[in-house]
């Protein structure tokens, strides 16, 4: 087979990035019919791009930041199934933490009145749900204003989050895969997790299945950091089998 040569490659490598979500480093050598070596400079190269995350035999995609209103818009039968499941882990009493995700918000907002529950969170959007559940008392962690993820982190929010002990965190993240755990778009925003994570007596990962197998820019929770993951699938699904002999799926 001839060698694909220069931006045609390249543009060859994003396409199978943009289809698949992940270059596979042996894979793409044969179909380009260059080195290893060759496609391993290429993914040097659209790292610094910002395209693509290196990772062990390849590549995926990178994770965009995005608003609490950009990403309430995505994947909501996804996210209103990952609620649905988890709520029946939340607590009558006690206390938890929730993320600034939208899919936290959609737990939230199955949470019934008159719940003795204290309810933490980074998140304005989120606070102001948990307020309106009866018998609830909220509690904003603050902060500094991350504008992208319209979150609050920073040293004072990570300070105030480790003031409570929690019964559990609720999180999502912007990337899961087996290799590494959780990853965020936003250095800070994964420090605050990790703090909420050491609060807290169990973490539960609430995460759609289309951020599986990807990576963020921020190393985020580790796996043995996580006691459940909540996805929409049905746990039997093959698309989890790469998460079976790591944690509880539900």
């Amino acid at each position: 087979m001839a060698s694909v040569i220069g931006a045609e490659r390249r543009e060859r490598l994003l396409a199978r990035l943009e289809g698949d979500g992940v270059i596979r480093l042996e894979e793409a050598a044969a179909e380009l019919g260059v080195s290893t070596m060759t496609v391993r400079r290429d993914l040097e190269a659209l790292e610094l791009e910002g395209v693509l995350v290196r990772v062990r035999g390849g590549a995926v995609a990178t994770v965009p930041s995005q608003s609490f209103d950009e990403r309430a818009a995505t994947d909501d039968l996804a996210k209103r199934e990952i609620a649905r499941k988890a709520l029946e882990l939340v607590p009558a009493s006690g206390t938890i933490a929730v993320d600034a995700s939208s899919t936290s918000g959609h737990l939230l907002a199955r949470i019934r009145s008159g719940s003795e529950l204290l309810i933490a969170t980074n998140s304005a959007h989120n606070h102001a749900r948990a307020r309106s559940i009866r018998g609830v008392r909220a509690v904003l962690i603050g902060g500094e204003l991350e504008t992208r993820t319209d979150s609050f982190v920073g040293p004072i929010a990570c300070a105030a989050a480790g003031m409570l002990n929690y019964d559990r965190f609720f999180t999502s993240a912007s990337a899961a895969d087996a290799g590494q755990g959780t990853s965020e778009t936003i250095v800070e925003e994964a420090q605050l997790k990790r703090e909420l994570v050491r609060a807290s007596r169990e973490t539960v990962l609430l995460i759609a299945s289309a951020k599986l197998g990807r990576r963020a820019m921020a190393t985020g929770i580790r796996w043995p950091e996580i006691s459940i993951v909540i996805t929409e699938l049905d746990p039997a699904d093959p698309r989890l089998d790469a998460l079976r002999e790591i944690v509880e799926l539900r």
